[in-house]
């Protein structure tokens, strides 16, 4: 560790900064696009999840989102006022939720296919850039979390 200097509690220094505010103009950048499919940026991220992987369990999702049950729970039931996802009983434990696409929610995502490709060309930088921005959040995310 470096010696602390006057500078070290300067804004303009500070990491965590600039990660906020590159993650508020990522939110407010897919807005527009979100928007055109009735989606906070909170129920896309669920969407994705639930694209990939139909059918799976409140507390799984939970945990790929990092999001506590708290947060989930009425994100979730927002989504299923929109018709999206139905829970249901886990078949081999009662007291788990399973979530499953309705028609809506499968057909939602062929709406939403271009919403990646978008983002890209918005950021204005290089797949090498991002792969690697990607790459050094989810290390920074796990030195963080251990």
């Amino acid at each position: 560790m470096s010696k602390p200097n006057r500078d070290d509690l300067l804004l303009n220094k500070q990491i965590c900064f600039s990660l906020y505010s590159a993650t508020n103009a990522m939110t407010r950048a897919y807005r527009p696009l979100l928007n055109q499919l009735d989606l906070t940026y909170s129920q896309y991220l669920a969407m994705l999840v639930l694209w990939e992987q139909n059918g799976i369990n409140v507390k799984a999702l939970g945990h790929q989102l990092h999001l506590d049950s708290g947060t989930l729970t009425p994100l979730l039931k927002r989504i299923e006022t929109k018709g999206l996802v139905e829970r249901r009983r886990c078949d081999h434990d009662e007291r788990a939720r399973v979530l499953f696409l309705t028609s809506a929610g499968k057909a939602l995502k062929q709406q939403a296919e271009s919403i990646p490709s978008e983002m890209m060309c918005k950021s204005k930088l290089s797949v090498e850039e991002l792969t690697q921005l990607k790459a050094t959040c989810d290390k920074l995310f796990e030195q963080l979390t251990k």
